[in-house]
């Protein structure tokens, strides 16, 4: 508390808070600083973030392969012990639709002269 770095200037003594972050490896705790001025961004963690971009990914992953929402739950509960809903699992899942139309809309090139469909239809 008797701390004399950056006496003065308005930025001494501010303290830090903890931020939980879900992980592949696990949630872990962060302790991050703060800053009255703003001067300080920590660029390890990105803003209101809760969990990694690893887990999102695994989740667009197997959702992408045909596993159910429920099931995608259920695995990353068990694997990474983190808890999603399906309602979450789906919500993640809709970051591939812009994707999947960009996919649907591409020109096709040149070098094609016959396209090939395959289907079942039940």
């Amino acid at each position: 508390p008797y701390a004399r770095n950056g006496w003065n200037t308005g930025n001494s003594r501010n303290g830090a808070y903890f931020r939980k972050v879900d992980t592949q490896f696990g949630p872990i705790e962060v302790q991050v600083p703060r800053d009255r001025n703003g001067q300080f961004h920590q660029h390890t963690l990105p803003d209101y973030k809760q969990h990694s971009d690893i887990l999102e990914s695994m989740i667009i992953k197997l959702y992408s392969k045909g596993v159910t929402t429920r099931e995608i739950a259920d695995l990353s509960e068990k694997m990474y012990g983190s808890h999603y809903s399906p309602a979450q699992v789906s919500n993640i899942s809709k970051q591939m639709f812009p994707k999947v139309e960009a996919y649907h809309k591409r020109k096709l090139s040149d070098k094609f002269f016959c396209v090939y469909l395959d289907a079942t239809y039940l």
